[in-house]
């Protein structure tokens, strides 16, 4: 799978000790919040799983709770518009950050299809799969089973969501969306029941830095970026806008889904970016 790369990057600013404590600080909240959360969670699902299967009416609650809170630890200014669909299936949205996975989750429930090396990550990987992640392979040999585990999911009653643009950019742009994961929600026992979402995520950098300040993308380190995005005392907005959901039994096929999907996203972002 190609990873986006841009001809240039926004500079890291030197982070003086002023920054520095603001960085520790934030940290040191996020940790405590997220992995003190974790260990709650891991509990409740021990009596969650013995009664509800895989099912899930309690966790996720955690994980939206814990979402919603490290935005206001780190200061973002967070913003909704449009609501989440009740149907069964599937949300589909661009790909910018890290901060996606906080942004998206905040305001809804779902599961997000991440791939497998993610799993193996210290720390991320242990919150992806108590959380409920689906993990994909980039292995074409591997394709018909994983389409059966995200339609399993499904089944189940699970919103998944993806990112179809298969990488992440800056932000400031929306890549064609790979229509490879789509096949899931087109299963034929599931065409009538399914729904799938478009949702347009866009961040405003801080006054003063660059536009593509919480852009994460290519083989730029995690490290210096979070440190980057939390030493900043005034900070920016992300936008998350929720647009008509789609039945998926009213499209052709799903390169037709994908590219409606698609279109509606980009559509999204642009407007947000010229407001």
């Amino acid at each position: 799978m190609t990873t986006w790369q841009a001809d240039d990057r926004p500079e890291n600013r030197p982070i003086g000790p002023a920054a520095m404590t603001l960085v520790v600080t934030r940290a040191g909240l996020l940790g405590a919040v997220t992995y003190g959360c974790l260990a709650l969670l891991l509990l409740v699902r021990i009596a969650e799983r013995p009664l509800f299967g895989m099912a899930r009416p309690v966790t996720p609650w955690i994980t939206q709770a814990v979402c919603r809170t490290a935005f206001v630890i780190m200061g973002i200014g967070y913003r909704v518009q449009g609501r989440p669909m009740l149907h069964k299936g599937a949300i589909v949205a661009n790909h910018a950050s890290w901060l996606d996975i906080f942004a998206l989750n905040a305001c809804q429930r779902v599961y997000f299809v991440s791939k497998a090396e993610v799993a193996g990550w210290p720390g991320i990987g242990w919150l992806a799969r108590a959380t409920g992640t689906v993990f994909i392979a980039r292995d074409r040999r591997k394709a018909k089973a994983q389409e059966g585990l995200l339609a399993e999911r499904l089944r189940a009653g699970h919103r998944i969501l993806f990112f179809p643009e298969g990488t992440s950019t800056d932000g400031r742009r929306v890549l064609p969306f790979k229509s490879t994961l789509f096949s899931a929600v087109g299963q034929p026992d599931l065409l009538d029941m399914l729904w799938v979402q478009p949702v347009s995520v866009v961040y405003h950098a801080p006054a003063g830095r660059d536009a593509r300040h919480y852009g994460w993308w290519g083989d730029m380190d995690f490290g210096p970026h979070f440190a980057q995005t939390l030493s900043v005392w005034r900070q920016g907005t992300v936008s998350v806008m929720f647009h008509d959901p789609v039945r998926v039994a009213d499209f052709p096929d799903r390169k037709a889904l994908s590219r409606h999907c698609e279109d509606v996203v980009g559509a999204g972002v642009t407007a947000r970016l010229d407001a």
